[in-house]
């Protein structure tokens, strides 16, 4: 049986686009995906840096476009002495209903851990917004045989802390990091796979049939077909080919065609 889960294409700029780039960008976009407004449509999710996040709320709701906006990650507190943070309730404040935790570039550059990543994704709940929860692991890792071990330990993490209910209410991306940026992708049976072990994970608290799973790492028109027609893979989480209109619109399509 086919599955009923909506698609969902998320471009992450991370540090790119000025906010008039992001305006322009999202003008861009629009323009070509208009004519297609009334198909099937994945979620289109963007999500520009935080001085960009306003701008793009403001030109999707002017050009009545049905983008979604996200943050690329926030503090798992409500307020408080955290210099640079940005809460969930200013997030709230702004519009914006999504939010990015726990990319591979957080916990690498950042210290971000499997802890504070369930943190986040309890505040995120809690005020009522939608976390993209990414888990993945390094080229070291997966060249000594530990990928499901690492994603067990990441899935298990924040699932653990999660109601049946709230299952529905996440969204996990399959990001492994050596795959981010570098060109290389994982071979899409391979990524449906580790897409499917997460499934498999969250069967284990209620029911996973309803939890979207995206896979990330270098997601491109001319593999978005072969990932997209996979039983566990429910869209992309992508990175560079997010940042041009032509490129981001082309995933798109693709992924149009392809869950029809």
């Amino acid at each position: 049986m086919a599955s009923t889960r909506r698609p969902i294409i998320a471009g992450n700029w991370k540090m790119f686009k000025t906010t008039g780039e992001a305006v322009a960008f999202t003008e861009a976009l629009w323009q070509k995906v208009q004519p297609r407004a009334n198909a099937n449509l994945p979620e289109i999710v963007l999500c520009p840096p935080y001085t960009a996040l306003s701008a793009v709320q403001e030109s999707a709701a002017k050009l009545q476009a049905p983008f979604i906006t996200a943050a690329q990650n926030m503090e798992g507190r409500d307020n408080g002495a955290y210099t640079g943070e940005i809460s969930p309730l200013m997030l709230l404040d702004l519009g914006v209903r999504w939010v990015v935790i726990g990319h591979s570039e957080r916990r690498q550059y950042y210290a971000e851990t499997d802890e504070t990543v369930t943190l986040k994704t309890l505040a995120a709940l809690r005020h009522g917004l939608t976390p993209i929860i990414c888990v993945g692991e390094s080229l070291q890792e997966r060249e000594n045989g530990l990928t499901d071990r690492v994603i067990e330990q990441q899935v298990r993490a924040v699932l653990a802390q999660l109601s049946a209910a709230e299952l529905p209410k996440v969204v996990f991306a399959y990001e492994p990091v050596w795959a981010i940026g570098t060109g290389k992708v994982c071979e899409a049976p391979e990524a449906n796979r580790v897409c499917a072990l997460i499934r498999h994970f969250i069967s284990e608290y209620g029911n996973a049939e309803q939890t979207r799973i995206l896979y990330g790492g270098s997601v491109k028109p001319d593999n978005t077909s072969a990932l997209m027609s996979q039983s566990d893979i429910d869209g992309g989480l992508v990175g560079g080919a997010s940042l041009e209109a032509d490129s981001f619109f082309g995933i798109i399509e693709q992924a149009c065609l392809v869950k029809a």
